[in-house]
Formats: structure tokens, C-alpha cells, sequence
């Protein structure tokens, strides 16, 4: 048997990196684990893989795409450990909610520079040895705000629109090198950059868009109750290594596939509206002159208001009271 196959995987320290190393490593693959703080995450990996210390078949590199002489570093550590490796995972990134009126231009450039920017320097610098072995696959990790933009995440939608562009033109120039570039599409994972530690939070719950900030916050938490296991994202991960074609776009998890779908059936219009109904947010207008739109389960407060009688309505409400006090109680 020959020697085992290698990749990198950047932002390994956690959530799908994380997973995907693990998995790999598992799967008989050499890892390079690209990470900002490897003293304190290659442990944990190690630890979750099952690998020894001195295990040369998974390595850590330090890289943080904010800093340049890091990525610079981290491309010779790199070719040091494996040489050309045989794929380039492009996994690390940020988070952020806010409205674009509410997010300032340091989180726009540090966004672009971890998504885009960053790890373009780090292929520039790793495409040459890739291109002398005349094989291999570098995969961008993207996500449904990369396939449509989505409200209150503005500098990461554009940011993975980029990255999805930036591999397309990218998988036309070395396709005649015997590489190739697949976008995978994440769908709905529980990550540490959706829930907390990854995510920069702009919103202002008190300023002009309450109202629709309330409505996606309360269905965000609820969505994410349907949140599939970071490893469930690995299989995708393994297929995406597996293809051999200039360029590929998967989408991993059922949500992002049928994005995928409808993305391409439906009008750029009907996508807007439909990502408008399912987040709640009121139609055009409505919301001139300080206006406060009823949300859905307030509007059907209303209706059940007008239709059931006035003694019914304050039999419920003293009901309502009594348990709610009995709850406090407790």
C-alpha cells in the first residue's frame, strides 16, 4: 500500500473543522490541522481521533488568516509535513447577526479577510507544489446565505458569495493542471459559530429593526432545535474528495439541498419572498412612519379576540393568571 493521501483542513479547532479531521483521520487520511491556537486544541483532537502525540499522520499548524505572516508560515509548515498535499479544505470562518446599518466596516473586512482573502493566499502559496503533482481537490465551504443572501447576516453572505465565485473562476485555471474545485453548501449544523463563540452580535434589539430582529431571533432558536451533529457534515465532506470533475457544487444536508433546488426553478423575486415569509418579516412599506407590524401570533391573538365572546375571553385570561402564578410558585 502506498502512502495515505493528505489534506488540510483550516479552522480545525472546532465545529465542522473539527469533525472533519477527526473523520478523516479515521478514514485513513494524513491530516494537517490548521488552527489559530494548536497548544491548546491538537490535545482535544488528538484525544477525539484517537491518535498518539508523536502520530505523524496528524499534524498541527498554526494559521491565523487575519495575519499574513501566519498564513505565510503555515504554507511552508505545511510542505514541510506532506509536501503538495492532495487537498486543501478551506473550512475556518466567522459569524455575525446584524443589520447592514448596524455592522461597522471591521467586521466587513475582517469577514472577507477570513474567508476570502486569507485563504486565497494560503492556494497561492500551496497551488504550485499542487499543480507540479498533477492531482487534488481544494473545497470551499460555503452555506445557504452563500447561495442567496440572507437578512441580518449581510458581511457573511457577501463573503461566501465571494468564496463560491472566487472557486468558480479558480476551478477553470487549473482544471488542465489535473486539479479540481468543489463548493460544498452547508446546511444546518450544530456549530460553536452559529451558537455563540464564532458569532460577532450587531443586533440592536432596541433600535429601528426590533421588530424584525424579535421575529428572527424567536424563529432562528426554534430552527436550531433541528440542527443536525457537526460529524453528520463529514460524509459530505468525504464525497466532495471523492469527485474528479473540474468543478462541484453539493449541497450537504437536506435544507441546503432543496435550496439548491429551488435556487435554480425558482425566480430571484420568488427567493426573496420566500426567505422574507419564513424569517417573518413584514412586506414592503409596511413599517413607514414607525409602524409595528403584528406578527403571526399576534395577529392570531387578535382574530380569536374578535370572534370568541367577552366572558369566554376572561375565563381564559383568569385561568391564564392563575397558572402562570402557579408556575412562579414553584
Amino acid at each position: 500500500m502506498g502512502e495515505p493521501r493528505s489534506v488540510v483542513i483550516t479552522g480545525a479547532s472546532r465545529g465542522l473543522g473539527f469533525a472533519s479531521a477527526v473523520r478523516l483521520y479515521r478514514e485513513g487520511w494524513r491530516v494537517v490541522a490548521a488552527m489559530r491556537t494548536p497548544d491548546k486544541a491538537m490535545p482535544l483532537l488528538r484525544a477525539a481521533a484517537g491518535s498518539a502525540e508523536d502520530d505523524g499522520r496528524l499534524v498541527g499548524v498554526q494559521l491565523d488568516l487575519l495575519d499574513s505572516a501566519s498564513i505565510t508560515a503555515a504554507a511552508k509548515a505545511i510542505e514541510d509535513a506532506v509536501g503538495a498535499p492532495y487537498a486543501l479544505v478551506h473550512n475556518a470562518g466567522i459569524s455575525a447577526a446584524g443589520m447592514v446599518e448596524e455592522t461597522d466596516m471591521t467586521l466587513w473586512q475582517n469577514m472577507y479577510t477570513t474567508s476570502v482573502l486569507g485563504p486565497v493566499v494560503l492556494t497561492q502559496a500551496l497551488l504550485p507544489a499542487m499543480r507540479a503533482a498533477g492531482e487534488g481537490r481544494i473545497v470551499l465551504v460555503s452555506s445557504a446565505a452563500g447561495v442567496r443572501g440572507q437578512p441580518a447576516t449581510a458581511p457573511y453572505s457577501a463573503a461566501k458569495g465571494a468564496l463560491e465565485r472566487w472557486g468558480e473562476s479558480m476551478a477553470c485555471e487549473i482544471a488542465p493542471f489535473g486539479l479540481g474545485v468543489t463548493v460544498l453548501v452547508a446546511g444546518m449544523y450544530d456549530t460553536e459559530i452559529i451558537t455563540d463563540a464564532g458569532t460577532t452580535d450587531d443586533r440592536d434589539f432596541a433600535g429601528p429593526y426590533a421588530r424584525l430582529h424579535n421575529t428572527m431571533n424567536s424563529r432562528g432558536r426554534a430552527a436550531m432545535k433541528l440542527a443536525r451533529p457537526a460529524e453528520r457534515f463529514t460524509g459530505g465532506l468525504l464525497k466532495a474528495l471523492d469527485d474528479t470533475g473540474s468543478f462541484r457544487r453539493r449541497g450537504v444536508g437536506p435544507d441546503a439541498s432543496m435550496l439548491l433546488v429551488s435556487n435554480r426553478i425558482l425566480p430571484a423575486i420568488g427567493m426573496h419572498h420566500m426567505s422574507r415569509i419564513i424569517l417573518g418579516i413584514p412586506k414592503q412599506g409596511s413599517m413607514r412612519d414607525g409602524a409595528w407590524p403584528l406578527t403571526l401570533n399576534q395577529r392570531a391573538m387578535v382574530l380569536v379576540a374578535r370572534i370568541l365572546p367577552q366572558p369566554v375571553l376572561q375565563r381564559l385570561a383568569s385561568l391564564a393568571a392563575k397558572r402562570r402564578k402557579g408556575t412562579d410558585g414553584e
